[in-house]
């Protein structure tokens, strides 16, 4: 058996596989005896037919037999022989399969398509320019919130003798029908609504408003096809909300009493004022250096182009898929009622996120072997303090995870990451520019080590998936307090 390897690209290789007609033969002899003992030919008993009957009646089968002998055993051989890192399953092609002999009168030529890991050159990771813009506070910010933690500590006090109106906080249960048939009931109980609240949608405020304690209204809602909920969108529901209660929201006092009352070693309103702008700042300086690595990986993948394998992109497009599906079922929506095409859509939308995701994760990769960037035990001790302290679990607990889960090697894979990506900032060329909004950090090639971007089984990211489920919120992140339990009836 012959093998012959040709590039096509940096990753993808044509591998030309010729089989002697001599060993062909002696497959092919097998091949049609192991087919004669198992089928029947009419006159014959089974198994006992001559072979030169069988060899023309059940010319496709032998074939078949023959390949599997041949195709399996010259793909395994040319990738030993060529030394080759392959991904995925290898694309097979006969130039002729009708007409193309086996019996080992000629020889048996076919070629493999494979993609390989791709062997990347030393990248250029130094000296590149990115700006650092911290987020300055806004007037108001402080009071904000402030009255953000005075709501959480809010009281909810009855209203008698009088229907609800804006600004009042009604209790209801309520159960939503939807016009199209097959399509479970929403069912809501003890609900809070804000009645004027803007994060609750304007047909429930509008609806609820004017009614007394024990009160049923029912009211249709037409959602617009590009409605935020996907489980809502395009869709017509009857809602029927009984209302349970009308009261108001009390707040407390903002005084020195309630910020001693919070138990966090403040003594005075002025203290808490204090706490919050601190806080704010570190945020900023956090969210600034986020940025930072964000852009430094981002120019990291615009300063080195590379091709990356089809395999490794949608392996990552299905975990941001997959990562899709379950936020989506955090926010209450069964799984199983998403549309199929909706899904394939989103699968698609993400297939160039996913590139940018496997080639940042690959030039991380290459970055860590030129810096020579290693682990230590003790910085994946470290590393299970910390989440332990993140989560409030023992360190055990951590450890148990981690081997349900495998082991440490996503923790010291993470950790390699972001040592690598904080050696690329050690290199960078950082200015300090005046704040502009761009929204929320994040992208494809994101760097917050915080936040994971795995790939497949060979480039891993510069992401951290160990705290993915559970994000401090910024000082100035407003709560939902009541509004969560709201959202129900409208998601």
């Amino acid at each position: 058996m012959k093998t012959e390897i040709k590039d096509v690209t940096s990753i993808k290789k044509e591998i030309s596989i010729t089989v002697e007609a001599e060993e062909l033969k002696v497959i092919y002899g097998g091949a049609a005896g192991a087919v004669a003992k198992n089928v029947t030919v009419p006159g014959f008993r089974k198994g006992v037919a001559p072979v030169s009957i069988v060899r023309t009646r059940y010319a496709e089968e032998i074939k078949g037999e023959v390949l599997r002998k041949v195709v399996p055993k010259g793909i395994d051989q040319a990738i030993a022989e060529h030394r080759l890192q392959t991904l995925g399953d290898p694309d097979v092609h006969f130039d002729d399969y009708d007409s193309m002999k086996v019996d080992g009168s000629v020889p048996l030529r076919f070629h493999v398509h494979v993609e390989v890991v791709p062997e990347i050159a030393e990248p250029e990771y130094k000296g590149l320019e990115v700006g650092r813009r911290v987020r300055p506070m806004i007037e108001g910010q402080v009071d904000d919130i402030i009255d953000e933690r005075r709501k959480q500590f809010s009281s909810f006090v009855p209203v008698e003798g009088r229907p609800s109106k804006d600004g009042d906080t009604v209790i209801v249960d309520i159960v939503g029908t939807f016009a199209d048939e097959g399509q479970e009931p929403v069912n809501a109980n003890d609900v809070e609504i804000t009645i004027g609240d803007p994060q609750i949608d304007k047909s429930f405020t509008e609806n609820l408003t004017g009614l007394n304690a024990d009160e049923t209204k029912s009211f249709t809602v037409s959602y617009p096809e590009e409605f935020g909920s996907q489980a809502l969108a395009g869709k017509t529901v009857t809602y029927t909300a009984t209302v349970k209660s009308v009261g108001r929201a009390e707040l407390p006092d903002l005084d020195d009493e309630w910020v001693k009352s919070l138990d966090e070693g403040l003594e005075s309103v002025a203290d808490l004022r204090k706490k919050i702008s601190k806080d704010i700042e570190v945020m900023a300086v956090a969210d600034a250096d986020a940025r930072v690595r964000n852009d430094i990986v981002g120019k990291l993948i615009e300063k080195n182009p590379i091709e990356v394998p089809t395999f490794f992109v949608k392996n990552q497009a299905n975990n941001l898929l997959n990562r899709f599906v379950q936020d989506l079922a955090g926010r209450g929506m069964d799984p199983n009622n998403i549309e199929k095409e909706f899904l394939q859509m989103v699968y698609h939308q993400m297939m160039g996120q996913a590139e940018n995701d496997v080639r940042g994760a690959l030039l991380l990769q290459k970055v860590a072997e030129v810096e020579k960037v290693e682990v230590t035990e003790a910085e994946v001790s470290d590393e299970i303090m910390r989440l332990a302290e993140h989560y409030r679990v023992s360190p055990d607990e951590i450890r148990a995870s981690l081997v349900r889960e495998g082991g440490d090697e996503e923790i010291k894979n993470n950790l390699k990451t972001r040592k690598t990506i904080e050696s690329i900032v050690g290199f960078a060329k950082i200015s300090d520019e005046p704040w502009e909004d761009e929204g929320a950090v994040g992208s494809a090639a994101e760097a917050d080590t915080d936040k994971p971007k795995k790939t497949a089984k060979k480039p891993k990211s510069s992401g951290d998936k160990s705290e993915e489920k559970s994000k401090k919120k910024e000082p100035s992140e407003k709560k939902t307090g009541p509004r969560k339990t709201a959202k129900k009836a409208k998601d």
